[in-house]
């Protein structure tokens, strides 16, 4: 018998909702077959089987919840034995491998008293860490008890245990903190001063109706309530005229060439003006207390998946041409909106870009995509009244919204931004015409 345990999904990843099993108890599956689909604080996935044969038994039913690390499935694989992957460091012995009393108590007035716990034996202690970070210090040797954690809550890292194995220092820990300064906002604990208690009993003024915030719309309440609490937001607006781009586009179209979004031209033009502003490109890091510019330009995309706000990712917008960059945004919504986006697509992006035109609107302060530090907001471009040298002439003006962190960029620094990005789409041919 084989169990099997609902593995990392990815990093920071403690949990996840079942969809539904493509199995039941009694069928018979082959190894990578799908077992079941599983929804994330982060994406959709399948899991395969780890192993062939005779499904025993499933643990949960669609919408329950799972923990990494718990078991969801038995499977006979015609081995004889049951077989778990529970870390060794975890086991305790079956009543078969255990010794009886008599032996036990002879055994234990022969050996000597245990020596306390020591940086050489280890503490006795369980230890945070995913199963693909305990299965990482069984290859290497390691005994992860040793390990000093630099995740969150002492969580112990995949590089917490490299770099233990290479037999180097630990990472530096944050500074201690100065007589009469006040303490540090780590992203974790109490916030000061924010009290949120239980709401009041609404159904003694009426009927209503209660769902559970789970897997993505949980994640998106997470991650922007810790975005709004952390980082000091400014925004900085613009109209941005948008008609030459809009006629290149018709041109396309009408040629039967393929169909450009003018999303695609804002993230061309963003990953270019975000090489002369890296302050809008960066992450400031509260611990360590040091602005971290990311010299790669990946953007994020805001998506409505239906079940969420999802940001899948395009890498190295700076090097892929428009027609690239329309293919992916459409395949990459695509995934999403299916629900088969996976967790690889949703990670490292630098900046994002949301685009709720197609919508409608006047315009928007959309919420940074934190630990990013700015977004990029667009509104509908539709035709509007303007004043061009003394004249009221009709122009297609879209609305853009640069929000960002106030501890890393000035306003000057965004209306500059701004101004920058503003004349490559109202004067698209300068840069267009260069390739990709």
């Amino acid at each position: 018998m084989f169990e099997f345990k609902l593995p990392d999904l990815g990093e920071g990843i403690h949990e996840g909702e079942i969809l539904a099993w493509h199995v039941s108890p009694g069928d018979v599956i082959e190894e990578d077959a799908p077992l079941l689909d599983v929804e994330t604080d982060k994406a959709a996935v399948t899991i395969p089987s780890p192993r062939g044969g005779k499904v025993v038994k499933i643990v949960g039913k669609p919408g329950d919840i799972i923990e990494v690390g718990q078991v969801i499935a038995v499977i006979d694989d015609g081995s004889g034995e049951t077989v778990a992957e529970t870390p060794e460091e975890e086991k305790t012995p079956t009543p078969a491998e255990a010794p009886p009393p008599a032996a036990a108590e002879a055994v234990a007035a022969e050996a000597p008293a245990p020596a306390p716990p020591t940086a050489a034996t280890g503490p006795a202690r369980r230890v945070a860490a995913a199963p693909s970070t305990r299965r990482l210090a069984r290859e290497l040797g390691v005994d992860i008890r040793l390990v000093p954690g630099t995740g969150p809550g002492g969580r112990v890292t995949p590089e917490d245990v490299r770099r233990f194995a290479e037999g180097g220092a630990p990472a530096p820990a944050a500074p201690a903190e100065e007589p009469g300064e006040a303490p540090a906002f780590t992203g974790g604990g109490r916030v000061p001063f924010l009290e949120v208690g239980p709401l009041p009993d609404f159904t003694k003024w009426g009927p209503v109706e209660k769902e559970p915030l789970r897997s993505i719309r949980r994640r998106v309440a997470r991650k922007m309530t810790t975005s709004m609490v952390v980082v000091p937001h400014v925004a900085h607006m613009e109209d941005v005229d948008v008609t030459v781009l809009e006629e290149f586009r018709q041109r396309e179209r009408e040629r039967g060439g393929a169909r450009l979004t003018l999303l695609a031209f804002v993230l061309k033009a963003a990953a270019r003006t975000l090489r002369d502003f890296p302050m809008f490109n960066a992450s400031l890091d509260p611990v360590r207390e040091e602005i971290v510019y990311k010299k790669f330009w990946n953007i994020g995309i805001a998506v409505d998946s239906g079940r969420g706000l999802i940001v899948p990712v395009i890498r190295e917008v700076d090097r892929k041409s428009i027609r690239e960059i329309s293919a992916e945004i459409v395949a990459l919504a695509e995934k999403a909106r299916s629900g088969k986006i996976g967790v690889e697509d949703l990670q490292g992006g630098t900046f994002t870009v949301t685009n709720v035109g197609p919508l409608g609107g006047t315009g928007m302060i959309p919420t940074i995509n934190y630990p990013e530090c700015a977004i990029l907001g667009m509104g509908q471009a539709r035709p509007r009244p303007v004043v061009r040298d003394g004249e009221i002439v009709v122009r297609t003006i879209m609305p853009v919204t640069l929000a960002f962190d106030h501890r890393i960029a000035d306003g000057a620094d965004a209306a500059r931004f701004v101004n920058a990005l503003r004349r490559r789409l109202e004067e698209p041919i300068s840069w267009l015409l260069d390739t990709p």
